[in-house]
């Protein structure tokens, strides 16, 4: 069989096709071209001895090569004559559609390693699948173009795909396919912050002043505290946060309480974790970047501050504090478990008082 690329040099020659599933199995075998999928489309057969060339369906090439990544752009198809026979002649017709994996909720989620370059290739490729997306029935499409990618956005914006997320390296992108409301669950409302309180065997507490407060805020000696990070806990955060800050070290205790708040930052929720921690040490080295110092404050001291005294959430917050001290109050201690909805391994927090030990904690 011969197969030429329209006035093409012959890509390759080998011996004529044994029978018609021959052929056909050779074609269906076709898989990728440079990020692209291949899909076919209609084929019909005539004769015993095969000649097989590519025809465009313009008067362009169909199969055109840009850079590097020789992707093809517009469908395209091969036709295949019989020199002998009764049969129609055969068309092998395809079309280049993006590569992507279906998800578990009959979405689509788009590869963004194999991504065209150039926009032009991907506005005709990225038309092409959800052409087939939607005679598929499928519902979300998420998208995710990276930083070096970015001119594709506006490609993706006039399809009709619409923001998800940003992070530094890529902006993730929707498209809801079916009618009706958009099914997709939307960006991560929240932000975490967490704050140590640590008490030592003198009761004093540590507390820090930070370089850049509110001006309501300046001279106010407050608990260190900061932002979880991605994928950490809070407990781990909360010493991580109590360690860059002042550099004491210490073991987590318990979540002595939580706060939830809204439109705090950007329209996000926030909610803020206060935590109960045993110093294991003692020398303050503070962070000079954000702390303008550190200390250990006696705990009377601490909440006679105007500002911690005459604010009714603080307040609350030291007293349950001091309340749980005293063995009055019990807050909420990790335990490590895993569910059988997801075989996932997870931290649930929750108290057990007992006569003993009146709390789990420590």
């Amino acid at each position: 069989m011969e197969l030429k690329l329209f006035d093409a040099k012959p890509v390759f020659l080998s011996k004529p096709f044994g029978s018609k599933r021959e052929l056909l199995s050779s074609f269906l075998s076709l898989k990728h071209i440079a990020g692209a999928k291949v899909f076919p489309k209609l084929c019909s057969c005539k004769g015993n001895s095969w000649k097989a060339s590519c025809l465009g369906t313009s008067q362009n090439a169909s199969i055109s090569s840009f850079g590097p990544e020789n992707i093809a752009v517009d469908t395209y198809s091969y036709r295949i004559n019989g020199t002998n026979g009764t049969n129609p002649s055969m068309y092998f017709r395809e079309t280049s559609l993006l590569d992507a994996f279906d998800d578990e909720y009959g979405g689509v989620i788009v590869n963004p390693e194999r991504l065209p370059s150039n926009p032009n290739i991907f506005a005709s490729i990225l038309r092409s699948s959800l052409f087939q997306w939607k005679i598929k029935e499928k519902k979300g499409v998420w998208l995710k173009l990276p930083l070096d990618k970015s001119e594709l956005v506006p490609v993706a914006v006039k399809e009709g795909f619409q923001y998800h997320h940003a992070e530094r390296g890529y902006v993730m992108m929707t498209y809801w396919i079916p009618g009706g409301p958009c099914m997709l669950p939307a960006n991560a409302s929240h932000q975490v912050g967490v704050g140590g309180f640590v008490i030592n065997d003198n009761n004093e507490v540590l507390v820090v002043q930070e370089k850049y407060s509110a001006p309501a805020l300046a001279g106010l000696w407050k608990l260190p505290t900061g932002f979880i990070h991605e994928s950490e806990e809070i407990f781990t955060g909360a010493v991580r946060e109590v360690k860059e800050e002042t550099g004491v070290d210490t073991e987590f205790v318990e979540i002595i309480a939580f706060r939830h708040a809204h439109n705090v930052a950007f329209e996000k929720s926030d909610l803020f974790f206060i935590c109960m921690l045993k110093p294991l040490s003692t020398q303050i080295m503070a962070d000079d970047l954000e702390i303008q110092a550190a200390k250990w404050m006696p705990l009377v001291e601490f909440v006679e501050q105007p500002l911690i005294h005459g604010d009714c959430m603080f307040k609350m917050i030291i007293d349950i504090c001091i309340a749980r001290m005293g063995k009055r109050y019990c807050g909420l201690s990790v335990h490590k478990v895993v569910s059988k909805f997801d075989d996932r391994l997870s931290t649930l927090y929750y108290n057990i008082v007992n006569v003993q030990n009146f709390c789990q904690g420590r």
